[in-house]
């Protein structure tokens, strides 16, 4: 027997840790991940019936294996993939090495493909995935200096999300991205220092825990704008 979960990404801090938290407090299991096994260990605390913890570091192929392995044994099926991992490099445009580009590659892009390839099989019928995008990846949005290559990362996680929605149709797996604007967490105080943003981690985990939920019942293939201001 199958045990439906709703997979999440970036966990152990912030939007992750907001949203896997808000999913199991409605009685929704969740398997959540993130590199940092002890700030896992604190989101399994508040909630050990509903939350499965395991470290996963998405830039290894290795450790997508353990992940994947555990998702066989405890024999989960996945209905929604958040994929909310990711990174911010903050660096001027002449600043940026080949390695700056590569890591927010990694790290923003090949995070997401990598771990789908593996988890495919998981994923049943129905069943939606949601990518955590940014509006600095939104086309037509404002742009920031010392955001190039993270911006950059993350329009193209865009399109990639408007190619699997195209790719697995026929599989009855929907895939859409919220390009989020400023949301008060680690990342955003990086990129914008001494600026407060309108939301916290708890207030957008709400909007991503019912859009991962049931968003796909009305689009696939869809990149949202989801901000109050700008940036």
């Amino acid at each position: 027997m199958s045990h439906k979960t709703i997979l999440i990404t970036g966990a152990s801090k912030g939007i992750g840790y907001a949203t896997a938290r808000h999913l199991a407090a409605n009685k929704h299991r969740v398997l959540a991940t993130a590199r940092s096994e002890e700030k896992l260990q604190e989101l399994k605390n508040t909630n050990q019936k509903r939350i499965d913890c395991i470290s996963c570091d998405l830039t290894d192929t290795t450790s997508i294996q353990r992940l994947t392995d555990f998702i066989r044994e405890e024999q989960l099926e996945i209905t929604s993939l958040i994929h909310n991992a990711g990174g911010l490099l903050k660096k001027s445009f002449g600043e940026l090495t080949d390695n700056d580009w590569n890591s927010m590659w990694n790290l923003n892009v090949m995070s997401v493909v990598r771990l789908l390839r593996a988890s495919i099989p998981f994923f049943g019928k129905n069943s939606h995935i949601v990518t955590i995008g940014s509006m600095g990846g939104y086309q037509g949005s404002s742009k920031f200096p010392g955001l190039t290559a993270y911006s950059t990362s993350k329009g193209a996680l865009v399109i990639w999300t408007e190619c699997m929605a195209a790719e697995l149709k026929n599989r009855e797996i929907s895939v859409n991205c919220l390009c989020l604007g400023a949301v008060q967490t680690e990342m955003f105080e990086t990129a914008f220092p001494g600026i407060k943003a309108p939301l916290k981690s708890d207030d957008i985990a709400e909007y991503i825990a019912d859009f991962s939920l049931k968003g796909h019942k009305f689009m696939n293939g869809k990149v949202l704008p989801i901000a109050l201001g700008n940036p």
